[in-house]
């Protein structure tokens, strides 16, 4: 019974460290009627982030990029979260395909 008691205590050990430096950089990116703020998120490449998005607008946004291949609509008021994988070194744009007249935004990770 000793035995499988240290194997816990020995697995244990391994799972936290990981879970304790699991957490991820967070950026939070506001959406009005097609206007990102800020328009332009920095972040370091190679590494997983989350962008929690909010629309403070009147109507329905979007936030979407086809290189990151993501998709959030969000209806006003709402408040949610992507979490992006680990990026090369480069910009990637994202828009609001409700609004597509708009200037995109982008990530920009270095």
């Amino acid at each position: 019974m000793k035995r499988l008691h240290l194997a816990g205590l020995v697995l244990a050990g391994a799972v936290a460290p990981f879970t304790a430096n699991a957490e991820l950089l967070t950026y939070e990116l506001s959406l009005r009627d097609g206007h990102f703020t800020p328009a332009l998120l920095e972040v370091p490449a190679g590494q997983r982030f989350k962008i929690v998005l909010k629309n403070i607008g009147q109507g329905p946004a979007e936030f979407e990029s086809t290189p990151l291949r993501v998709e959030k609509v969000l209806s006003p008021g709402v408040t949610t979260f992507v979490v992006i994988h680990p990026l090369r070194p480069g910009h990637y744009p994202f828009f609001d395909e409700f609004n597509p007249q708009l200037p995109e935004g982008g990530i920009l990770a270095k």
